[in-house]
């Protein structure tokens, strides 16, 4: 599934922006803007290395993906939803990417990990009833599975920078 968002409150539990999982390829409510963690500056273009902490903007709403203690609707899992405003939101919204080498690469499977309470973005197949039917609920779980895996499907890549190519093209003599 993709990860998706739109104006859709969570009826229950914290009243923010719902968080889901959506199968349609074409649905431009499922693009999301890599950015540097909070507080944090970072230059577009700039490769994302493994264990660095980013955040996730919704391009549709400007809300960031955030989790917090409180219970998500279906699974009874840790809620994942949508916070902030224009990109601007807290420390909650800081993920860690979990990737293996030095860079988060394009075609790779990566996990992302909560920065402040540890549990891995995760989609299980719980499926929500109205306004938002047939959408899975993303969650955050404790420990990682395979529910926890994602991969950048479609969108805009930056290439990196002259000071990144030559850092992958240095030696030590």
């Amino acid at each position: 599934v993709r990860l998706h968002s739109h104006d859709v409150r969570y009826g229950s539990g914290s009243g923010q922006q719902s968080v889901t999982g959506v199968s349609a390829a074409d649905d431009g409510n499922s693009y999301w803007r890599v950015r540097g963690r909070t507080a944090a500056v970072c230059e577009r273009g700039q490769p994302v290395r493994c264990g660095q902490a980013i955040r996730l903007t919704h391009l549709g709403t400007g809300r960031n993906l955030h989790s917090h203690h409180f219970v998500s609707p279906l699974s009874g899992n840790q809620e994942v939803s949508a916070f902030g405003e224009d990109g601007e939101g807290d420390y909650l919204d800081d993920w860690m990417v979990l990737c293996s080498g030095t860079y988060w690469a394009r075609d790779s499977e990566v996990r992302f990990q909560h920065a402040s309470t540890d549990v891995f973005l995760s989609v299980t197949g719980e499926q929500y009833g109205r306004p938002i039917n047939g959408q899975k609920e993303v969650h955050g779980m404790a420990s990682s599975s395979q529910n926890n895996y994602w991969k950048v499907m479609e969108g805009i890549f930056m290439q990196p920078g002259e000071v990144f190519k030559a850092e992958q093209h240095h030696t030590e003599l």
